[in-house]
């Protein structure tokens, strides 16, 4: 082989290393320079639709709030329930200058209606009029059987806008129609608000020669678009769509190509979830495959001029380079056979050179110091576990070293150590096992080796023997109490973590181990009690005491049962720490602990039953809920366990069927207060019928109509109060016996505290309108 072959090696493949990546780089960006233009082009429209849709939505939203607002006014309400005429002027007055404040330009809104059906009377910019007598009254009846409350609608623009408005310059309106009153099963009229198609379509101002926006409703209509001679239309009319693409649409958000009569698009779309509406946008592909063809084969010309720049880099460079490798060459060649010099390249022989010279000797370190670890770490697990016989014990103790120190302690003791809460702080799970070693060698540093043996990890427990020649056993305990609280501060120092600790016994026997073992970790499970970062000898554990009388928060536990099924989370977690804290202060073992925390499982679960839920719905197969609880001893951690393990799923499942529940609950209890509000009828009347219980009832329907039972009845009783009064000649003190008041006084002063004015003031004022 040629003294040179290595430095031609090099140029050949340095120059290959240059052109290579540079011809693909040119070869991909004429192929593919359209697909990542048009990429970055659907990315934009995406995001075009999405802020389109946000500002539509921005208006939309104002005019329904300000038209929820209008509607669940006094005035409007109290119209409602009552004919007005032309003598009614004041009234009408004041509902014009009410509905007028929707008309602004932040709404877009032109033309207003008030429309009660059972009273046959309409409202809009001109004036008053009978409904039987309103040009368009069969459309507004129509509007009645309408599917939702709350309804947007194309039409034409025919006799729903005022010819005094901008409405009668747009062909089509976008009218918002609200069936009222909104709270009540019982519909009594309409109100209506109209924006002129045309007035919104500046919102889509961006349109371009290659791109075109619009707006459609689910039926594929277009509401808004810049040429106003296409509202109203199917998008098809447009010819940039084939019918069998509007299978697309069913997605939230989306991009499709389609080739049409008119060329190529991609089509952008965003649909609402306020109303439904879909902002789609149309771009042109040709117009985009031309640049990047222009971009194509502009990169081409440029890696051209950038491959001849390489190769001449590359032959100098790899020439300096060669230079000092063949002196090295020089120099080792002659100790090589001459067979495996022809074999063999310039680098391979100096990387055998160098791996022969250590590669045996750092082999045999390495298997001799991991078998040593391995051999050590599985004695003293089977040490801790008590599987070994005196006569192995012997054995190990003198094969690694530890028979000459352990025979000089006078006194020893096991520590175990577990890390607190690691999950709220900066490390993850995949963490704890280096955790756990970084305590080892912590323990390593600040115990001496001739007083412990080597510190292990048994069960996610780092478990360390120590020994000392101190014959005072209070001497003995000081220092292992002095030595467990330097440890403790230097994991929280360097590590940022929290450990607690507990000491075994003291013992003098070795075989004593594994019993010593077991006493630490029952010093540890008294963290439920004391808490995360403590110090637990064992000698302190009850002192001798026991708890006779056991109690249980059964109280809190109704309480927060209530509060899952009512999918309150808030309380819920207020009401667990209460529990918790009940448990906690209590002065018990361990195990009295485990058993409240189990009973408080096992009556969640029994919630979960009862209301028939299936546990896979929030357990899933194979996890044991019951071996996790009895993993915990620290009580932040218990509480975060069944804040996400067990109540969160919980009010998951009940917050769904709330929101499915509340509104029928509701209905049903008005329904009884219309029918029963001349009885004694009471909320826990009503939770008795039901079959529910009255205070969940009573959060139920204050969550829905945003008043609570009693001040519900007590209007409905009003209501009822004004109508005899002005309708019928039934003594008031009949009206007050029949609406459940003991005195006509109580009745008289309520009534004149809601008018101002008492119940006779009151007939004479609005019965003689009434019979006028």
């Amino acid at each position: 082989m040629s003294k040179y072959s290595l430095y031609t090696k090099m140029v050949i493949f340095g120059c290959a290393l240059c052109i290579i990546p540079v011809l693909f780089l040119g070869f991909f960006s004429y192929i593919k320079s359209a697909d990542s233009i048009q990429q970055q082009v659907n990315e934009s429209n995406i995001q075009l639709m999405k802020q389109m849709n946000g500002n539509m939505e921005q208006i939309l939203k104002t005019l329904d709030q300000s038209l929820n607002h209008v509607i669940n006014s006094t005035l409007v309400q109290e119209a409602l329930y009552r004919p007005i005429t032309f003598y009614d002027f004041q009234l009408y007055n004041s509902l014009r200058k009410e509905l007028s404040h929707l008309q602004s330009f932040d709404t877009k809104v032109t033309d207003i209606l008030l429309v009660n059906t059972a009273d046959q009377w309409v409202i809009n910019n001109q004036g008053l009029y009978k409904l039987q007598e309103y040009p368009e009254q069969k459309t507004l009846l129509d509007f009645m059987s309408l599917p939702y409350n709350s309804n947007w609608v194309l039409l034409d623009n025919k006799g729903l806008g005022s010819s005094d408005t901008e409405s009668y310059n747009c062909r089509q309106i976008i009218t918002l129609i609200k069936k009222l009153p909104n709270l009540s099963s019982d519909k009594r009229g309409l109100a209506i608000a109209n924006i002129p198609s045309c007035s919104l379509s500046p919102i889509l101002s961006d349109n371009s020669g290659s791109r075109e926006m619009m707006i459609l409703d689910s039926d594929y209509r277009i509401l808004i678009h810049p040429d106003h001679s296409m509202i109203g239309q199917s998008v098809l009319a447009t010819q940039q769509i084939e019918p069998e693409d509007l299978d697309f649409f069913d997605n939230k958000v989306g991009q499709f190509k389609t080739a049409a009569g008119s060329g190529e698009f991609t089509v952008t779309y965003v649909q609402s979830d306020f109303n439904g509406w879909i902002y789609v946008s149309f771009t042109e592909i040709q117009q985009i495959t031309k640049e990047a063809k222009a971009i194509g084969w502009f990169t081409f010309y440029v890696c051209l001029a950038i491959i001849a720049a390489s190769v001449c880099f590359v032959w100098l460079g790899s020439r300096k380079m060669y230079t000092p490798i063949r002196g090295i060459i020089k120099a080792i060649s002659e100790r090589l056979p001459e067979m495996a010099v022809k074999k063999k390249d310039e680098l391979q022989m100096i990387n055998d050179h160098i791996e022969d010279l250590f590669q045996s000797n750092s082999n045999l370190k390495h298997e001799l110091s991991q078998s040593l670890l391995q051999m050590r770490s599985l004695f003293l697990n089977k040490l801790y576990q008590g599987h070994l016989s005196r006569a192995e014990l012997e054995d190990k103790m003198n094969l690694y070293g530890y028979s000459a120190c352990a025979k000089e302690w006078d006194y020893m003791i096991v520590l175990t150590l577990q890390i607190d809460l690691w999950e709220q702080t900066r490390y993850e799970a995949k963490d704890l096992d280096l955790l756990l070693f970084a305590a080892n060698n912590i323990v390593e540093e600040i115990v001496p080796p001739e007083n412990r043996l080597a510190p292990v990890i048994v069960d996610q427990t780092q478990v360390t023997l120590i020994g000392s020649e101190i014959n005072d056993l209070d001497l003995f305990n000081n220092y292992i109490y002095d030595m467990t609280e330097s440890i403790q501060q230097k994991i929280n120092t360097f590590l940022d973590l929290e450990v607690s600790i507990g000491t075994s016994l003291p013992f003098k026997l070795l075989s004593k181990a594994p019993r010593a073992y077991r006493e630490g970790l029952e010093a540890l499970k008294h963290r439920m009690k004391l808490g995360k970062g403590v110090i637990i000898p064992y000698s302190n554990i009850n002192q001798g005491k026991h708890t006779l009388i056991y109690s249980y928060p059964r109280q809190i536990e109704n309480e927060l049962i209530d509060s899952i099924k009512l999918a309150d989370e808030e309380k819920a977690s207020e009401l667990l720490r209460e529990w918790l804290n009940e448990v906690f202060h209590r002065d018990r073992s361990p195990h009295e602990y485990q058993i409240s925390l189990l009973r408080l499982l096992n009556d969640l679960l029994i919630v979960v039953q009862e209301a028939g839920i299936r546990l896979p719905q929030f357990v899933p197969e194979g996890r044991s809920l019951h071996h996790e609880l009895l993993q915990l001893y620290v009580s932040a951690e218990i509480e975060a366990w069944f804040l996400s393990s067990v109540i969160r799923p919980l009010i998951q499942v009940f917050g769904d069927r709330r929101d499915s529940q509340y509104h029928n609950l509701s209905e049903q209890i008005i329904d009884m207060i219309h029918k029963d509000y001349d009885k004694d009828l009471t909320l826990e009347e009503c939770a008795s019928r039901l079959h529910y219980n009255a205070f969940y009832l009573s959060s139920v329907f204050k969550k829905e109509t945003n008043m609570s039972f009693s001040d519900y009845l007590s209007m409905h009783r009003f209501h009822m109060a004004k109508e005899w009064l002005t309708g019928t000649d039934m003594p008031i003190k009949d009206i007050a016996q029949k609406l459940r008041y003991n005195n006509p006084q109580n009745f008289i002063r309520f009534f004149r505290k809601q008018t101002g004015m008492t119940p006779g003031q009151y007939r004479s004022q609005y019965g003689q309108a009434a019979k006028g």
